[in-house]
């Protein structure tokens, strides 16, 4: 059935990336709002028809929300530490010659954590020579994942829900009005979230002061979404500062690398950005070919 090619897709909650690939290399692409939350559970199989009759009838490899229990069918939680390898055993074959990638599962420090797509990026982008084999890897977003590389495997992780909160404060909150603003990373009110967040400060209060210096004349109220994305990124890093001395390789493109890679930079860390498409691209074919 298969030439060597295949479909890899990146199918997450809102948009869904494919491309054609072969022996590493992306030969088509295509990307589109049919997320997971866009679709039916009867909706799958056309969709995959779809993307065949523009790339061929060949294997097709599905990874992120797809296997969720919001997805397509549930596929599996490998533990860490998992590398491409455990990842490639625990394929789910969803019809014929379609499979969904395992989500990867964490339990320590008295708590539990999971993801769905990262894990792709993540052994990829060491697989690809974009980041160490040991080190620290971040992936921001709206659940942000901070992993911890041992021998190009994911050892451990940990999830923070920046971007969710962020939106949730914007859209839903008392600080919706002066959050309306574009964040700007470049900006004085973003700097001292970060410093403010970083270095502690009780968030919940911070937060607050969005609204409250505004009022009170010490800042215009176009500042607010900067201030508010600084303080919570801020918060975030300040969890895992002791970790960054060697450094920090951020899967991230666009505004959020932006972001982040100045969050870290004032943290007095440095920052490495790294192609996530690249990094995707590089672990889904390692997957394929250990699947074989």
């Amino acid at each position: 059935m298969s030439d060597g090619r295949f479909i890899a897709i990146d199918w997450g909650t809102t948009n869904r990336r494919a491309w054609l690939i072969e022996r590493g290399q992306v030969l088509a692409a295509h990307r589109d709002d049919r997320g997971v939350r866009a679709m039916a559970s009867a909706d799958y199989p056309a969709a995959i028809a779809e993307l065949r009759a523009r790339f061929g009838d060949i294997r097709v490899l599905a990874a992120g929300m797809v296997g969720s229990s919001r997805g397509w069918r549930e596929a599996p939680y490998v533990p860490c530490p998992a590398g491409a390898a455990e990842l490639a055993a625990q394929l789910l074959e969803v019809e014929r010659d379609v499979w969904i990638v395992p989500g990867v599962s964490h339990l320590g420090e008295g708590r539990a954590d999971v993801m769905r797509g990262e894990e792709v990026q993540l052994i990829g982008a060491v697989a690809a020579g974009l980041a160490p084999h040991d080190g620290l890897l971040v992936q921001p977003g709206t659940h942000s994942k901070w992993a911890w590389m041992q021998g190009g495997r994911i050892a451990r992780f940990a999830t923070a829900m920046t971007g969710e909160l962020f939106d949730l404060l914007r859209r839903h909150s008392i600080l919706a009005e002066m959050m309306r603003e574009t964040p700007d990373p470049d900006s004085d009110a973003f700097a001292l979230g970060v410093a403010r967040g970083a270095a502690g400060e009780s968030l919940l209060h911070a937060l607050f002061d969005v609204r409250a210096g505004t009022l009170l004349g010490l800042r215009d109220a176009s500042a607010g979404a900067s201030l508010a994305s600084g303080l919570l990124i801020g918060a975030e890093i300040a969890a895992h500062r002791a970790d960054m001395a060697g450094g920090v390789h951020l899967l991230a493109e666009g505004p959020l690398a932006a972001a982040y890679a100045r969050a870290i930079a004032l943290s007095v860390a440095t920052a490495h950005v790294v192609d996530s498409e690249a990094a995707f691209v590089a672990g889904i074919s390692m997957i394929e070919e250990m699947r074989r």
